[in-house]
């Protein structure tokens, strides 16, 4: 283990060589950029692999460099490799890897293919980097980067004016939560004087309570600001569905391993320093943020953003997990989720490939016989995302949240709302399939859509198969997942799946999951190319739902209205009194240069021209005196002989 963490630096630089590798090559070098980005992640999964390998016996190893000195201390950055960190680094490797070999064919006839995996190979290295850091100082630097790739990727399409507003809108939104994180990273080290996470207990995060309960709520809550930019969480969640103007790859890559997954395993990395009043505040956002994105979810009529708000929902889920819970809880769901979202989300790129760009659900249809694979593979997505009992990752790491949330002590709130969250879960993924995938096709695009090639269906396989075989490792029977990160073993135990309360909960969430699968089915199973049978039924509620809450109109008419009257309000400062008080101090020494002018050339030229004609006169006068003729001399001897003859006369007796 001690070998691994000190090479473990690999992982995120093989992804990250490739990416400078990239930034060099021209765009015509389209094959080896796409093989050095897809060797250099399957590289980083090897790795990964091993060093996941090497903590299934539990255990925690770091290794730590100096970067550089300031004053008596130095900062200090590092690595580990403990449960948490390899089994997310495996995670992010496989399914990187999996929707880098999907871009192959989904990125095939693009202009800018070397430069788009030059980027994801970034973001790829980033979230390594991240997951595997030891330092908060270094786990920054990753999520910035993380930040960088996102902006470059969403935008990636930036001829079109919504892609570059997207990227935007994601990047400044994010900084905003980012501006909280970077104040608490500050405040910790302020009261810690360290920011590494681990150091046979000189690290922050060994070091307990840290100036008191209500400093460390604080810091732990600034802390959170980041996750809740990151993960899309209420109120800054609105960048996460714009982010969709991207290409599919990226979005699966945001939505399932890495981006907004980074906001949750912040949380459950820092998890020592969540006090119990930090831990509330992080449930309930939490829970009211898996409503909110579900509801929303239920009005939209694009596949990609349907997929997206039940990633901000799921989100959601998670952090209500963290606080409710654990790590273990939350973190289970995050894994997971990873794969039957990125699953989802490449489902939905070959669809959009198969009916020629075309993503408004209500255009497809019938796509079941035309691209059987992707259906079979986005089934069985959508059940593992419903939490469909009992062979479906999503029902095990879904029922774990809610039973954390029953037994939450705090409140009884979150447990209700995630109940509700499950059914509209249920509800909103039947009406996308059965829009997409049953009944006629809606337009001659999807009459004429066709399975999409092997390079793109084999990951969707792989990806199905993870998100059925993924739940098995964290059943109530058999909590492999759980015991994995506590550094224990697991045994089986059939009895604690027949626990009363337990299954209770799990009944409870079974049934409001068919209900919403049932009336969804009932709803658009049957329903023709009209108008929505919801909208039809209650027109206002789904135009709310449909405008998404109204909330960014709300920003617009306040957080931007308000920012764009201050910088015109700082622009009026600039220009008229800034600028008016140079101006009017350039004036005032304009004046006084003119007036040292005029006493410089009236009084002082003037006395001294005075005073030097004064002295030129007398020595024009003087100068008579020496003209040179011997004549004159000898004259002005004998009168000065004559008058020191009279004086002498003079002066005697």
């Amino acid at each position: 283990m001690e070998f691994i963490v000190k090479h473990i630096w690999l992982i995120p630089a093989a992804p990250l060589l490739a990416a400078g590798a990239g930034a060099l090559l021209p765009k015509r070098r389209r094959r080896s950029g796409a093989g050095l980005a897809v060797g250099a992640v399957g590289v980083s999964f090897l790795l990964s692999c091993a060093a996941f390998w090497a903590t299934l016996h539990g255990g925690r190893a770091t290794s730590h460099f100096r970067w550089f000195d300031f004053g008596a201390t130095s900062a200090q950055l590092g690595w580990m490799l403990d449960p948490l960190g390899a089994i997310m680094a495996v995670m992010v490797a496989l399914v990187s890897l999996l929707i880098f070999i999907y871009s192959l064919g989904y990125m095939a006839g693009d202009g800018n293919f070397t430069r788009f995996f030059c980027f994801m190979s970034l973001f790829a290295a980033a979230m390594l980097g991240m997951v595997l850091a030891n330092s908060l100082l270094l786990f920054f630097i990753c999520w910035e980067l993380v930040g960088l790739a996102s902006y470059l990727l969403i935008g990636f399409w930036f001829q079109k004016p919504a892609a570059a507003a997207a990227a935007r809108k994601a990047f400044i939104t994010t900084r905003i939560g980012d501006l909280g994180f970077l104040v608490g990273m500050l405040a910790l080290y302020s009261k810690t004087g360290t920011l590494l996470f681990y150091d046979g207990g000189g690290g922050c995060l060994e070091q307990g309570v840290i100036g008191g309960v209500a400093v460390s709520t604080a810091i732990a809550l600034l802390i959170f600001c980041g996750a809740i930019g990151k993960s899309g969480q209420l109120p800054l969640h609105v960048w996460l569905p714009d982010a969709m103007e991207g290409p599919t790859p990226v979005s699966a890559l945001i939505h399932a391993a890495t981006m907004v997954a980074a906001g949750v395993f912040l949380v459950a990395r820092v998890y020592p320093l969540m006090t119990p009043q930090a831990l509330q505040v992080v449930t309930w956002v939490g829970a009211l943020t898996a409503v909110f994105a579900a509801a929303i979810a239920v009005a939209q009529n694009d596949i990609k953003r349907i997929l997206a708000y039940s990633t901000v929902s799921q989100l959601g889920y998670m952090m209500m997990g963290l606080g409710a819970g654990g790590v273990a809880v939350g973190m289970f769901h995050l894994t997971t989720h990873a794969f039957f979202k990125a699953l989802l989300f490449l489902g939905a790129g070959s669809v959009i490939h198969g009916c020629h760009d075309e993503q408004d659900i209500r255009k497809m249809g019938g796509l079941r016989k035309r691209m059987p694979v992707t259906f079979a593979a986005y089934a069985a997505g959508m059940m593992a995302l419903c939490g469909v009992p009992l062979f479906f990752s999503g029902f095990w790491s879904k029922d774990a949240i809610l039973g954390a949330a029953d037994h939450w002590s705090a409140s009884r709130g979150p447990f209700y709302l995630g109940l509700f969250g499950a059914f509209l879960t249920a509800f909103y993924m039947t009406r996308q399939v059965c829009a997409v995938f049953f009944g006629k096709p809606a337009t001659g695009e999807a009459e004429r859509a066709r399975e999409s090639a092997p390079v793109m269906t084999a990951p969707l396989l792989i990806l199905a198969v993870l998100a059925v075989a993924a739940g098995f490792f964290g059943t109530p029977a058999w909590p492999w997942f759980q015991r994995y990160l506590e550094g224990g073993r697991a045994g089986f135990d059939l009895s604690r799946l027949l626990d009363g309360r337990a299954l209770t909960v799990m009944l409870l969430s079974t049934a409001l999951v068919a209900a919403g699968i049932t009336w969804g089915g009932w709803i658009y199973g049957r329903a023709g190319r009209g108008t929505d049978p919801f909208e039809k039924a209650r027109p206002a509620l789904f135009a709310c739902l449909r405008r998404k809450f109204f909330v960014d109109e709300f920003y617009a008419a306040t957080v931007v209205r308000l920012t764009a009257a201050f910088a015109m309000f700082c622009d009026w400062l600039d220009r008229v009194v800034l600028d008016g008080a140079v101006r009017a101090v350039s004036w005032l020494a304009v004046a006084l240069a003119r007036l040292n002018r005029s006493v410089d050339e009236s009084v002082v030229n003037g006395g001294f021209d005075a005073g030097t004609e004064a002295v030129r006169g007398s020595g024009a006068w003087v100068s008579r005196f020496q003209n040179g003729q011997a004549q004159r001399y000898l004259r002005v001897i004998g009168l000065a002989f004559c008058g020191l003859l009279i004086l002498l006369l003079w002066g005697s007796p």
